[in-house]
């Protein structure tokens, strides 16, 4: 096996003193301190969130403050990281709610494990889901980080529905108890 050598050309002056990389570097470093500050003090500046941010994840009220998921568990099973755990439990009678069959008796969402994928709030079929633009989340412990029902209640708020579904089935169900067909008359 052959071995060829092969001959460097020597450094010149400059390129052992490596000054013309200290002053390629001091020029940047002067170029930047004369230019406007974009560092923003982070807790009195907060930085402008783009439109189609994902955020965390919170449940949300209707405009009456009736809590709108209906323990379908669809955003539970569709959950790549499995943060979600849903209790379905049954409705209490005269709570106003007698178009659903069942509601959460324990929501929880484990915000170490959420990825923010917003594959729940896509899925959700009463829209009662929704991906806030709140991107500070802090906890000194792992339970602090597992957020129950009361909690996504308070930080989702009410939601204005633009869709209002429950208003119209409810309109289309008081037509047709009221409908009283006219007998048909013989020919």
């Amino acid at each position: 096996m052959a071995v060829i050598t092969v001959q460097r050309k020597p450094l010149t002056l400059a390129e052992r003193t490596y000054l013309p990389q200290i002053a390629s570097g001091l020029k940047t470093t002067w170029k930047h301190m004369f230019q406007p500050k974009v560092t923003l003090e982070y807790p009195e500046q907060r930085p402008a969130i783009p439109p189609g941010y994902r955020g965390v994840p919170t449940l949300v009220m209707d405009p009456h403050g009736r809590e709108k998921c209906v323990s379908c568990q669809l955003c539970e099973f569709v959950c790549p990281p499995k943060a979600i755990r849903i209790t379905p439990g049954s409705v209490p009678e005269g709570a106003g709610r007698d178009h659903v069959e069942k509601a959460p008796q324990a929501f929880d969402i484990d915000m170490l494990r959420c990825i923010y994928c917003g594959l729940c709030q896509e899925v959700c079929p009463e829209e009662a889901i929704f991906l806030m633009q709140d991107y500070s989340l802090t906890g000194t412990s792992r339970r602090e980080m597992v957020y129950n029902k009361e909690k996504l209640l308070s930080l989702g708020g009410v939601h204005q529905d633009s869709i209002q579904k429950w208003k119209r089935k409810e309109r289309e169900a008081q037509a047709q108890e009221s409908f009283n067909p006219e007998p048909a008359k013989p020919r």
